[in-house]
């Protein structure tokens, strides 16, 4: 600011012009267009983690609940693949939900008073449960007898890495990161 002596000795403040030039707003505009473009890959990446995490924990919870109802109920459990939200499917693509309910009459299908269904997959997510694996039956005590049921979440397309929901024998439910080969096969690549 410039200052101009006035009668007394004083100095007094003149009025300069204030705010910004086009220039300066211009270059701030040229600085947060730059980081902006640096940070939406990483966001991205972040947001699909995101996705895949929840899920994960959707489907974790469902099987949870499955293997709860039938120790708790002292009957048969059955949690499978849906298309309709009414009955399973023999498939190894769980991207249209799942169903959880007893099963009484030993069909392998959830007996249709007691059906609860769970959420389609978030757009663009593939879901697959191992070959020759379509459903988990969980027996009064907890188990699961049969092979070891994954289920691989992925997104193709997106540097997320794939995750796993794992359903042991003994009807332990657990999630982990999926394998290279695992990744690979969801994503339909193998």
């Amino acid at each position: 600011m410039d200052r101009q002596p006035t009668h007394a000795g004083q100095l007094r403040r003149t009025r300069t012009s204030q705010g910004w030039t086009l220039i300066e707003q211009l270059m701030v505009l040229a600085i947060v267009a730059v980081l902006v473009t640096i940070a939406l890959p990483s966001m991205g990446n972040v947001l699909a983690r995101s996705r895949l995490q929840s899920a994960q924990m959707d489907l974790m919870a469902g099987l949870q609940h499955a293997r709860y109802i039938a120790v708790s109920k002292g009957l048969p459990a059955v949690f499978c693949p849906s298309r309709d939200g009414s009955d399973c499917v023999r498939t190894s693509r769980w991207e249209n939900g799942w169903l959880i309910g007893m099963d009484r009459n030993g069909d392998n299908h959830p007996d249709q008073s007691a059906i609860v269904t769970g959420p389609h997959a978030p757009a663009g997510m593939h879901v697959r449960s191992s070959v020759g694996r379509y459903r988990v039956r969980f027996h009064p005590d907890g188990s699961a007898a049969g092979t070891n049921l994954t289920i691989t979440l992925c997104l193709p397309g997106r540097d997320a890495k794939a995750l796993n929901v794992v359903v042991s024998n003994a009807g332990r439910v657990r999630g982990e990161r999926a394998s290279e080969a695992q990744t690979m096969a969801c994503i339909g690549r193998t």
